[in-house]
């Protein structure tokens, strides 16, 4: 019988200022990613303790006591780090019971999966302080829709939980009791299926998104006739023929 790994993959935002993403905890976040490749075999999670689940980078890192190559270096590093996220080959999830703002929207829009607690909020608004939201733009432009992502950078308003909900930036709103349940009920799930197939068809959706229809249609209809040719592809059809439960390889 096939055995549920346990999820244990946790990158918990905790900071004394509000969860902010500081230099040098980004810096860890990005390398903790690069070695996790070829190990990790399970769900990331991003978590937080406290009412911010992350309030963006630290301000205090972008006054003129700091280089603009420093500058130039924190901005790349946290969007390395955000390109990784869809790079990885495992699902990348995130629970948020609080305020995500600013980078810390930017991570929620990043991840593959996002749950929220009911009490939650999201906002770009760098606007307000004179830095307007930039890099946030990018994940938040390509998960909701134009408008919205406009209407928040350009405001700096936060949206709500139902209305980040409503507007696909994150994927359930959920009790705040029932938060830690329903993440892991998900990722449990995700776990209890072929490992590879699940980096197979990661990695094919986020490479069709950029295709015209037609390219996308034929790359993954090969990548399907190249997932039936797996061992797990195959050993997942037998089973269902059989009607019996799968035993996975993982590969």
């Amino acid at each position: 019988m096939n055995q549920v790994p346990k999820v244990m993959n946790f990158f918990r935002l905790v900071s004394k200022r509000r969860n902010r993403t500081e230099f040098p905890r980004t810096g860890s976040l990005y390398f903790s990613f690069l070695f996790s490749f070829p190990l990790s075999p399970l769900d990331f999670f991003f978590s937080a303790e406290g009412p911010v689940f992350s309030s963006g980078h630290d301000l205090k890192e972008f006054t003129d006591e700091q280089s603009q190559d420093y500058h130039a270096e924190v901005f790349q590093t946290c969007s390395e780090v955000m390109m990784l996220i869809q790079k990885h080959p495992v699902p990348i999830i995130a629970k948020v019971n609080g305020l995500a703002t600013a980078a810390g929207c930017q991570l929620v829009a990043s991840c593959d999966i996002a749950l929220a607690s009911e009490n939650s909020h999201f906002a770009t608004p760098g606007v307000n302080i004179g830095l307007f939201c930039s890099t946030p733009g990018v994940a938040l432009g390509r998960a909701v829709p134009k408008k919205v992502a406009l209407e928040m950078l350009f405001t700096g308003e936060p949206i709500t939980a139902q209305e980040a909900l409503l507007h696909g930036l994150i994927s359930k709103v959920v009790p705040e009791e029932k938060l830690e349940e329903e993440t892991m009920k998900i990722a449990q799930k995700i776990c209890s299926v072929s490992r590879s197939v699940v980096s197979l068809g990661k990695a094919t959706f986020y490479k069709q998104l950029a295709q015209d229809l037609k390219t996308a249609y034929h790359f993954t209809s090969q990548t399907m006739v190249d997932n039936l040719a797996t061992q797990d592809g195959r050993e997942g059809i037998m089973a269902f023929i059989q009607k019996r439960k799968p035993i996975w390889s993982h590969s």
